[in-house]
């Protein structure tokens, strides 16, 4: 008796079956936010908030943690930033900024304040500027 091998063959991924578990969120919060950016979107047609929205329907330990020194390198006086997660005191700010995010640690809110700059939610700066131009979007 001849013992014939088998090869197995590779297939592209997309040629694949893929099954996805679906996680539901548990925070309220972010579950309202995120359809509030998908509404913002449908509304106004800024991208931007579509691809806020499925950053923050990715798991909470993909989200960005930006410190203050990289908010501080990246931007200039009255520049609007925004975080999809929580911004650090780490560093120092020298000039006025609008950071909003998710989360602000307490001191880094303080920071931000004594250099003269505005700490906001995401939703009221959805709020503010409805069509998203003129925001950075820091990870």
């Amino acid at each position: 008796m001849v013992r014939t091998r088998t090869r197995r063959v590779s297939r592209p991924i997309s040629a694949m079956r893929r099954i996805q578990m679906t996680f539901e969120k548990t925070n309220p919060r972010i579950v309202r936010l995120i359809g509030e950016l998908k509404a913002a979107t449908r509304d106004t047609g800024a991208p931007l908030w579509r691809d806020i929205a499925r950053r923050l329907e990715k798991p909470s330990r993909n989200y960005a943690a930006v410190n203050l020194s990289k908010i501080n390198r990246h931007t200039q006086s009255n520049d609007t930033v925004l975080v999809a997660g929580k911004v650090l005191a780490s560093g120092n700010l020298e000039h006025n900024v609008t950071v909003a995010a998710l989360n602000f640690s307490s001191q880094a809110m303080s920071k931000i304040q004594q250099a003269g700059g505005r700490c906001m939610r995401i939703e009221n700066l959805m709020q503010e500027h409805p069509k998203g131009s003129g925001i950075k979007i820091l990870r």
